[in-house]
């Protein structure tokens, strides 16, 4: 059986499919409460203990850190008298949970912000974190796990990743504890879904409602919910965590996400394709060379001419020319779905870039109902 016909029974077997029901998942995987964020911390200090792979003497802005340093521990030492190497001015970046105390530990980011090499065994020094509003909430110092390398030798380098940058996990003390709002101006609690979808929104409220057996949410957009609070914060917590573990089954959009680069189909397996008509046809084009080689030879003893410098070999180069047109193969079959047609496409070993190619024609004869988006 030659290809065409595998891809013409194998479509027509996988045509009546049914589409796979998307499994029910909890509340809290589908978005958040208002006011549940993260804070972004940010901080400028100064990385020492570097073997001579630090900023040059030339950045002013090292030399005047390192000096002020310096001086809030008792030594007093003059911008232009320091040309170590052995520093780097580094920007130091963490996330701020939406709910910490004072006394835990987050992680942070340190990155050279001048022109050092490496920062492999430096240290970083106590460096306050700020938030947007300038406050001080944590405070970060330690040893850099940095996951590269560079070495430099008479004008040869070796490096390995970015040897600029590296973290420190735990290496921030929390010193301002922060706690989420999560009642609004009345109240009331407000969820927020991750995609924006007025049904799943409606299945949501449904679903609280149903599981309370009275109407606490309302939906107001696509995007959100607002769950009538309870007074006290225990009832709230209470609240909270019974609405996060509600099951719902979220209405996903029609959508078919294609990578060309690595060949990549992702797409849901309700995705509906109308009726429609693939035609599959190639044709072979074989072009085979074979070089031959004519060697004279003279006439007495077969000395051959070769060794004459004036003398060589003649190379003769024979081609041939094989076309092959296998019949076209037409098929046409009934409503389907993506998942049921990359499947037959798949068992008949249909590579994924023809695949690719053959949705991209579906949707362009208006037979995908979905929206194709091509990364």
């Amino acid at each position: 059986m030659n290809r065409p016909v595998a891809l013409v029974l194998s479509l027509l077997c996988l045509a009546f499919g049914a589409p796979v029901r998307a499994d029910e998942v909890r509340v809290k995987d589908l978005g958040r409460f208002q006011g549940w964020r993260d804070n972004a911390l940010v901080g400028y200090g100064v990385v020492t203990g570097l073997s001579g792979s630090g900023d040059t003497p030339r950045s002013e802005v090292t030399r005047q850190a390192l000096s002020n340093v310096l001086g809030r521990l008792g030594a007093n030492v003059p911008q232009d008298q320091i040309q170590s190497r052995n520093v780097a001015a580094v920007i130091v970046t963490a996330t701020l949970p939406a709910s910490a105390n004072v006394g835990d530990r987050i992680d942070v980011t340190v990155s050279s912000i001048g022109d050092a090499r490496s920062l492999v065994g430096g240290t970083l020094l106590m460096t306050p974190l700020l938030g947007p509003d300038q406050r001080s909430y944590a405070l970060a110092q330690g040893q850099l796990v940095v996951g590269g390398y560079r070495f430099d030798s008479d004008r040869n380098r070796q490096q390995k990743n970015y040897p600029t940058s590296g973290v420190m996990p735990d290496g921030a003390t929390v010193e301002t504890s922060v706690e989420a709002q999560l009642l609004g101006q009345g109240g009331d609690l407000t969820f927020l879904l991750k995609s924006p979808d007025f049904t799943t929104a409606v299945r949501v409220a449904d679903a609280i409602n149903l599981a309370w057996g009275a109407s606490i949410a309302t939906v107001r957009g696509a995007d959100s919910v607002s769950i009538a609070g309870t007074a006290g914060r225990s009832g709230l917590f209470r609240l909270i965590s019974r609405i996060e573990a509600v099951t719902v089954n979220p209405d996903t959009p029609a959508r078919v996400v294609i990578n060309e680069r690595s060949g990549t189909v992702v797409s849901g397996g309700d995705v509906r394709i109308s009726n429609v008509v693939i035609s599959q046809g190639d044709i072979r084009v074989s072009v085979t060379a074979r070089s031959e080689a004519s060697q004279p030879y003279g006439d007495v003893g077969y000395r051959p001419w070769s060794d004459s410098p004036d003398v060589r070999s003649l190379i003769v180069t024979n081609t041939k020319l094989d076309i092959s047109e296998p019949a076209d193969a037409v098929v046409s079959f009934p409503d389907t779905t993506v998942a049921d047609l990359v499947q037959g496409l798949s068992k008949v070993h249909v590579d994924t870039r023809t695949t690719i190619a053959v949705l991209q024609a579906i949707k362009a004869a208006g037979a995908l109902h979905a929206d194709l988006l091509v990364q």
